[in-house]
């Protein structure tokens, strides 16, 4: 027994040795495993492998991508897609480069279009391991929580790769594949503990309701084995809290789908059939159903997003104050009261020894040790630092423009550092214990992947959506308390009502991997050349009319080689969709 599950967690670091462009490699989603005999031994250690890969470093099997260290470099990954967040790019030091930039290698053929998709599906693979090897049946209170968390870990892993591989129209895209298939509203393949290698080979994309079902089936079940079962250990692994959370966002993620404002003006609309192909003939597989609006599903869907947004803020604790936030020790990097899942480095962290490959490394300015150190700085878009109110505390961690009242107000690890800092950089991340010149200290950090904040401004927006005085007051009341007491949204309108608190989201969650999908969901343009921009001209400063292109992801040439289900229905490169503003 010890070896067969020793072997399957091993299988999840395995992955093809490659370079510039992909020559040959099995596909990594189509790993699946037997049954296990259900144990204590086995099942704990498949347990901890969900969040041990959650931090693996070695993806693509070589230490030469330093882009390569995990789930915190896929929320990089997402944020420097935005315009929230701007990365110098340091004389080369930034290895996000590719992504901000909408390069190349973003399409099918290349490693940095593999690596996101290798790294979820064998996230994949550790849920499937946890859940194949329980019972659904089992009367044990442990079994019944390892059960409830695996399934929310393959929730939160599939509720990832939808909003990220899902095709949503644009401006620069028709909602076609290069094949001629429509294929707007399609995600990713669906592989569960009980897909056979044969289902694998011929495994079609899901649609957006396939998805979105699975996902919630997964939490339903997760809410049940942990009603059942015992208590988290600790916020590393999920809680029913965490379900809570998980459910708002999915429930978000379905109603805004489903709501016309945010489809965008093209592909088709209201169940044009007629124009899912551009050929008349029957190619498998079939073409994706037309996307159409929903009005009534949106509404309640909406309404759902904010009754599990207020369930998850009703067992969290309390939104992380002043001093949480700027505390030069612990500020962003211990795990605090609201925070509701969280990952977390140890001394012993693969990540943390290598100094350079972990979330302080590249998020931390002020660690002297890391990248972002070294030159690819990291900083908040000037439009969004200029909108922050000078009462709001968070706009002190970032620093102040020498003209802005707030300059010298900020604090830092060491007054040192001040120096040197220019105006924007994030001082939010600090490195572990304050300790900017050791990784042993420095990089022992905790990462939040959920936190109660996060519910607070779903439970707002989705409750605008349907009702927008009552989601206004919800923000209000929101930010009196816990931000500035003399807050108060002006705005009158739904669209202004709900333009507010996303941008309050935005700050409030900066850096945190999140923003991305807002951004997409809601069909928003990003914008980085502008009058007193702090992107570097000439390098990535796109300016989109609506949601861009490249956050459609584009699956790996060698799913497309070993997966018949998904040939023809790959999403086409983003690349030069955009002209780059000098």
């Amino acid at each position: 027994m010890k070896a067969i599950y020793k072997s399957l967690l091993a299988a999840a670091a395995v992955t093809p040795l490659l370079t510039g462009c992909i020559e040959e490699a099995l596909p990594t989603s189509g790993i699946v495993q037997s049954q296990l005999e259900a144990s204590p031994e086995a099942t704990s250690a498949l347990l901890w492998a969900m969040p041990g890969h959650m931090l693996n470093t070695l993806t693509m099997g070589s230490s030469s991508y330093h882009f390569d260290w995990g789930y915190p470099s896929m929320m990089h990954i997402r944020d420097v897609m935005t315009d929230d967040m701007v990365v110098d790019y340091g004389g080369g030091y930034d290895w996000f480069a590719s992504w901000s930039q909408n390069d190349y290698v973003l399409g099918e053929n290349y490693l940095i279009c593999q690596y996101p998709w290798n790294f979820f599906y064998e996230q994949v693979l550790t849920t499937n391991s946890l859940i194949g090897a329980i019972r659904r049946d089992t009367e044990d209170p442990t079994a019944k929580y390892n059960l409830g968390a695996g399934l929310a870990y393959r929730a939160l892993t599939y509720l990832d790769i939808a909003r990220m591989y899902e095709v949503l129209p644009n401006s620069a895209q028709d909602g076609y594949s290069n094949d001629g298939k429509y294929i707007v509203g399609l995600t990713a393949p669906i592989i569960t503990e009980t897909t056979s290698e044969e289902q694998v080979r011929k495994n079609p994309r899901a649609s957006h309701d396939e998805m979105f079902n699975f996902i919630m089936t997964d939490l339903q079940d997760a809410e049940k084995y942990m009603s059942e079962g015992t208590a988290a250990p600790n916020k590393t692994l999920p809680s029913l809290t965490a379900v809570y959370g998980l459910m708002a966002r999915a429930y978000l993620w379905d109603a805004s789908y489903y709501d016309e404002a945010y489809h965008g003006n093209n592909g088709p609309v209201g169940g044009e059939e007629e124009t899912q192909s551009r050929s008349e003939s029957e190619a498998f597989p079939p073409a994706a159903p037309a996307w159409s609006a929903d009005p009534a599903r949106a509404t309640a869907n909406y309404k759902k997003a904010a009754e599990y947004a207020r369930k998850a803020i009703g067992r969290a604790g309390s939104p992380m104050t002043k001093d949480q936030w700027l505390s030069t020790t612990t500020g962003f990097n211990t795990i605090e009261s609201s925070w509701i899942l969280a990952m977390q480095y140890v001394s012993e962290s693969a990540a943390v020894k290598t100094s350079l490959l972990n979330w302080t490394s590249f998020l931390s300015n002020e660690a002297q040790f890391g990248y972002a150190g070294a030159g690819a700085w990291v900083s908040i878009g000037a439009q969004y630092y200029n909108r922050i109110n000078d009462r709001d505390f968070r706009k002190l961690a970032f620093v102040a423009p020498e003209s802005s009242k707030l300059a010298g107000q900020e604090s830092y690890v060491d007054d040192s550092f001040a120096e040197n800092f220019s105006s924007y950089y994030s001082l939010k991340f600090r490195p572990g214990a304050g300790g900017a010149e050791d990784a042993a200290t420095g990089a022992v950090v905790a990462i939040p992947l959920m936190r109660v904040e996060e519910m607070y401004f779903i439970e707002a927006e989705a409750t605008a959506q349907v009702n927008p005085a009552e989601g206004n007051n919800l923000l209000n009341k929101f930010m009196q308390t816990y931000r500035y007491p003399t807050y108060k949204n002006l705005a009158s309108t739904k669209e202004e009502i709900i333009d507010e608190i996303i941008f309050q989201k935005r700050i409030e969650l900066w850096g945190e991997g999140l923003n991305f999908f807002d951004v997409k969901r809601l069909n928003l343009p990003v914008t980085r050349y502008y009058s007193d921009t702090n992107f570097e001209i000439g390098f990535n400063t796109f300016n989109t009319p609506d949601r861009p292109s490249w956050m459609n992801f584009v699956i790996v040439r060698q799913e497309l080689d070993n997966n018949i289900g998904i040939q023809g229905m790959n999403t086409p490169s983003p690349y030069q969709n955009y002209p780059l503003i000098n």
